[in-house]
């Protein structure tokens, strides 16, 4: 190659797009993807223990007022899932079977 080839492909290759290694991404993103997951199961983790701990706590309390609740709404919620069914049976939506029409 003649000495002007070797200057025009330096000045051309400084436009070029640096090369990418394939395999090196990859392990980047798989590892980007790793602890992000983690990150994700930490969170979910505390927040579950946090609910866990709120329910224990507040058990004592909420669990007799449910009981008294429950003998009072259990005809409401007879009553909204009879309803429920006939509306969906009658608008066409559920068909006799219980299954969806799509």
């Amino acid at each position: 190659m003649s000495d002007s080839d070797d200057r025009l492909k330096a000045l051309f290759a400084l436009d070029l797009p640096p090369a990418q290694d394939g395999f090196f991404s990859t392990e980047v993103m798989a590892a980007l993807a790793c602890r992000r997951f983690r990150q994700d199961m930490a969170a979910v983790t505390l927040w579950s223990l946090a609910g866990a701990l709120a329910l224990a706590l507040l058990g004592p309390v909420v669990v007799p007022a449910l009981q008294a609740m429950a003998t009072g709404l259990a005809p409401v919620a007879l009553e909204i899932g009879a309803t429920m069914l006939l509306l969906g049976w009658t608008t066409g939506v559920l068909k006799p079977d219980l299954s969806l029409r799509t």
